[in-house]
């Protein structure tokens, strides 16, 4: 009889314990208000997974070194404005075997020595004095020297395809300079299709005017940011120009294009 007395009090007892040791297990692992979860990637938490914590530089790229020259960003936008033509240098012609499209092909055809321009046939052709023997080929213009000189730079670099983020550092889009922002820009990445008597697309961008008369006739930005329902350029590129260029170009047309 004392057994059956004190029988239910003790199930209620040890019910309410059995209850409230379950509870405690399974609080912590709440989502709902955040505040109960250790790891938060919302971006707020210190152990942060999203790309978001300001000393995460993983997602920003390797910014590029003023010292070294690139060949994607510096030297096949040459050959490919200049070289890497139909008739000349493009896959489909490969004129004497040399396709100028890419690291590879360049690299596999141009017979280029690293570190040894006397001994890198692409050098020597571009700096050739005969006309007739000059590339790019009369009457297309001869690359600038500061075009040879860049060149002649990655060739004694060792010839690397070296890879870099111009976006990863600081991109300064104001007061943009034609002179000094856009135009080497267009020289760059353009300028070896867009000039001469008969320049692709049948438009020139050799001067300034030429230049803002695209610009004015809603056909330059779309292009060059490859937007929907226009032609990308740079024609033939694997990719648009870098970000920063793009900003910059979109920065000095937001202005006025001013002729600075």
């Amino acid at each position: 009889m004392e057994i059956r007395k004190h029988w239910l009090p003790l199930l209620i007892f040890g019910g309410g314990l059995m209850l409230s040791i379950f509870s405690c297990q399974h609080e912590p692992i709440t989502i709902e208000g955040g505040d109960n979860n250790p790891i938060d990637t919302t971006g707020n938490n210190p152990i942060d997974t999203t790309g978001n914590n300001p000393t995460d530089t993983t997602m920003h790229g390797t910014p590029c070194d003023p010292d070294v020259v690139y060949f994607e960003l510096e030297v096949l936008p040459i050959l490919r404005s200049n070289c890497a033509k139909s008739g000349c240098h493009d896959e489909n012609s490969a004129q004497n075997g040399v396709i100028l499209v890419s690291y590879e092909s360049v690299m596999a055809t141009a017979e280029i020595t690293p570190f040894n321009l006397g001994d890198s046939e692409l050098y020597d052709v571009i700096t050739e004095t005969d006309p007739d023997k000059r590339m790019p080929q009369t009457p297309n213009p001869a690359l600038t020297s500061a075009q040879i000189n860049l060149i002649a730079a990655w060739i004694l670099q060792g010839a690397k395809n070296e890879v870099c983020d111009p976006g990863a550092g600081e991109c300064n889009t104001e007061n943009v300079s034609y002179s000094a922002d856009i135009r080497p820009i267009l020289d760059a990445n353009c300028l070896g299709c867009h000039q001469g008597a008969t320049p692709y697309g049948g438009f020139s961008l050799e001067t300034y005017n030429d230049v803002v008369a695209k610009v004015n006739s809603g056909r330059f930005y779309g292009a060059v940011a490859w937007e929907q329902g226009f032609v990308p350029m740079p024609f033939g590129a694997s990719m648009p120009l870098p970000d920063c260029s793009l900003d910059k170009i979109k920065a000095w047309i937001d202005a006025g294009t001013p002729n600075n």
